[in-house]
């Protein structure tokens, strides 16, 4: 993969292509690096920040599988 920061000077780009690309379909995409919203990796997140995500029932299921699962590793033990 070939990533790059270009600030062009005019309306036209010309790409130089690595030999072993040619002949393959690529992907050519181009957006302004200010617009980027970038989320920072290493941002602590508390039980708060999921709340709302999972529906009740979808809670539910999953606390039963939780407990489900909580109760086969007892009985392997």
């Amino acid at each position: 993969m070939v990533r790059t920061i270009i600030t062009p000077a005019d309306t036209n780009v010309k790409l130089s292509i690595p030999s072993d690309y040619v002949g393959r379909k690529l992907e050519v995409m181009y957006y302004p690096v200010d617009e980027l919203v970038e989320e920072n990796p290493l941002a602590v997140k508390t039980m708060a920040a999921f709340r709302g995500i999972l529906s009740e029932a979808e809670g539910n299921d999953l606390q039963e599988y939780v407990k489900k699962s909580r109760e086969e590793w007892e009985r392997d033990s």
